[in-house]
């Protein structure tokens, strides 16, 4: 069942991607993730992990403090503000110029596509990934699959 395994690993990394990105918005998430480290990356996947942890159906999977939140969206306000007012002011003003203000989330989702890849990379997560395996139906899953 190797092939659910990497088709969820799959989705999961697409999370954000822009299914068609013009040459603009291509140029802003190229300098977007360009002008971020690992470190930076890994930053943004813990905001995006906070962000999801907040819907009502999904609190009771982190003890993340009012604190942490707070420090995290600090992290997060300070690699924006220098994202866009330094190190990609010219690609990402032109992206929104010639392909409109859907261009900037398009762009942040290049970066995040890359983040949560450098996330998913990690053997724990992927062991956690795989962790479902363990309860798929086989026989089922292969006679629904099954090109025969």
């Amino acid at each position: 069942m190797t092939y659910v395994k990497a088709l969820l690993i799959s989705l999961v990394a697409l999370f954000g991607y822009p299914a068609v990105a013009g040459p603009y918005t291509t140029a802003a998430g190229t300098c977007l993730t360009d002008n971020t480290t690992g470190k930076e990356r890994k930053e943004l996947a813990r905001w995006i992990f906070m962000a999801m942890a907040a819907h009502p159906e999904m609190r009771d999977l982190t003890t993340a403090s009012a604190e942490a939140r707070d420090k995290t969206d600090q992290s997060m306000g300070k690699l924006v503000t220098r994202l866009l007012s330094e190190n990609c002011a010219a690609q990402t003003r032109a992206a929104v110029k010639n392909e409109g203000s859907e261009s900037l989330k398009a762009a942040f989702g290049i970066l995040g596509q890359l983040a949560m890849q450098e996330i998913m990379s990690n053997a724990e997560v992927n062991a956690s990934i795989g962790g479902f395996e363990k309860y798929l139906d086989k026989q089922k899953l292969e006679s629904a699959l099954s090109t025969k």
